[in-house]
């Protein structure tokens, strides 16, 4: 758990022309893989008929010519691409889910995590129920078809569901002749829609995807709401709107989202230049360089060059070719990666006072690794900068900060952090300035709970387990 580790990304598409379906959703699920590493997945809705494929691996290795090939044409597709924070990296867990029910058909892909997922899970199987998967999202799917059973339409018995789900989802489902974009009420991931020249609409967790298939952005999912595409056009259900303050997670902003994605309103680059400026403020220091840790401490780097006016660095190279460090399940592993992921510039550092801008500690396993590489290559000083408050509690809503026996800052002060992974000043940002960054956009708030404790939700009873620790679990994916 050297960083943060996020759950899903989402993807949809509702067409009027049947032509290279899985070629936009595999497009789209291209854009989003930095959500989502371990496995992936494309069902296409042929008038009715449904062709599935998932797998474990990225989306340029699962999907080959051959296999878009066989997922024929179709005028519906979703899409996912998973890392599952608890549970084993298996193909069983690869979404999107299929569902064969007495109504027909449904195909389901989700963001998020339920905070109510082991109660639901519990009474269901009291109920008959069999689970084939350790993921919340089975869950969700029961009982959106439990209620499909009395439901009028697929999409009154997802409004009767979320009545039920409590947590984190974003979700893109589609039946027989319908796709539908589903974000929960506190909206704590992502979701958005747009259209293309020829007519398709675009459901994504982020705008970054909508660009990649050449869409028009139109708007964010709001809070609460379900969209419904068919034949008919764009319809809303919103019964479910504006009963629960906007609580996006603010990591989003900091670290899950691409910097060109625009999430409820606001850049997710200028929210971390902002971030930047606001570290340069709290925690000045003299220094020749600044630089930041790729990918996403790049644009608070810049932030904190242009309101300290010291200048901008590139202090490392990041091999392309090697996947963010989380991935990699076992410590030992993720250390490895870390060696050949980043390899410092000594020119920028050799002889300087470096400020380096990173977006979290959570370990210090990395941070350690990192300020290693920087003095090995002649750095004289290095005070280190961190564009997040510390963690120090549990996140239940899709993130994998399970535990706080797992958070550096839950034992140690900054001070002694400081020493640990060896820079000379360690600054993070405060909680007060991290709910700033994006303020005004779309009128919505930050779920700050990793932060803060202050969670939105009731949080769940039965303990929180490591993903890398256990096989199964039933608590979270």
């Amino acid at each position: 758990m050297s960083n943060l580790r996020e759950e899903c990304g989402v993807f949809g598409v509702y067409s009027p022309e049947t032509y290279g379906i899985a070629d936009t959703v595999y497009y789209g699920l291209f854009a989003l893989q930095h959500r989502g590493q371990e496995s992936c997945g494309i069902v296409v809705n042929d008038d009715g008929v449904f062709s599935p494929y998932k797998d474990t691996g990225l989306v340029n290795d699962v999907f080959t010519p051959e296999i878009i090939e066989r997922l024929g044409e179709g005028s519906i597709a979703v899409g996912h691409v998973r890392y599952g924070t608890t549970g084993s990296n298996d193909r069983s867990n690869a979404q999107p889910i299929v569902v064969n029910h007495v109504k027909g058909k449904m195909a389901l892909a989700h963001n998020g995590n339920l905070v109510n997922s082991g109660e639901l899970r519990r009474e269901l199987e009291l109920q008959g129920s069999i689970f084939h998967t350790t993921s919340d999202t089975e869950v969700i799917s029961y009982i959106i078809t439990k209620e499909r059973l009395t439901a009028p339409s697929i999409e009154q018995a997802i409004n009767r569901a979320m009545d039920k789900l409590k947590g984190a989802y974003s979700l893109v489902v589609m039946s027989p002749s319908k796709l539908i974009a589903v974000r929960d009420e506190h909206g704590f991931r992502p979701l958005c829609y747009g259209k293309t020249t020829d007519g398709r609409y675009i459901v994504a967790s982020e705008s970054c995807a909508l660009d990649a298939v050449g869409a028009q952005f139109i708007r964010d999912i709001k809070p609460g709401e379900i969209v419904v595409f068919d034949k008919n056009g764009v319809r809303t259900i919103e019964d479910h709107c504006n009963k629960k303050p906007c609580t996006l997670c603010v990591f989003e902003y900091i670290y899950f989202a691409r910097p060109d994605s625009i999430i409820d309103g606001c850049c997710v680059h200028s929210a971390r230049v902002r971030a930047g400026a606001f570290l340069a403020l709290q925690h000045p220091v003299q220094a020749d360089v600044v630089i930041g840790v790729p990918d996403s401490g790049l644009d608070a780097a810049i932030g904190y060059s242009k309101q300290s006016g010291i200048p901008y660095g590139i202090g490392f190279i990041k091999n392309k070719y090697i996947g963010r460090t989380f991935i990699a399940p076992g410590q030992k592993n993720r250390e490895d990666k870390v060696r050949i992921k980043l390899n410092p510039i000594p020119d920028t550092v050799r002889g300087k006072r470096i400020v380096i801008i990173d977006d979290s500690i959570v370990r210090g396993t990395t941070s350690a690794r990192i300020v290693k590489l920087l003095r090995e290559a002649g750095a004289s000083e290095i005070h280190m900068r961190v564009s997040a408050p510390p963690f120090l509690n549990p996140c239940y809503y899709g993130t994998d900060i399970d535990s706080r026996d797992n958070l550096i800052a839950c034992k140690h002060s900054t001070e002694e952090i400081a020493e640990i992974i060896g820079v000379d000043s360690l600054g993070y940002l405060s909680i007060e300035n991290v709910k700033q960054i994006a303020k005004g956009m779309n009128g919505c708030g930050y779920c700050t709970a990793c932060f803060d404790g202050v969670y939105p939700t009731k949080i769940p009873q039965t303990p929180m387990k490591n993903r890398f620790e256990t096989k199964i679990s039933e608590n979270k994916e």
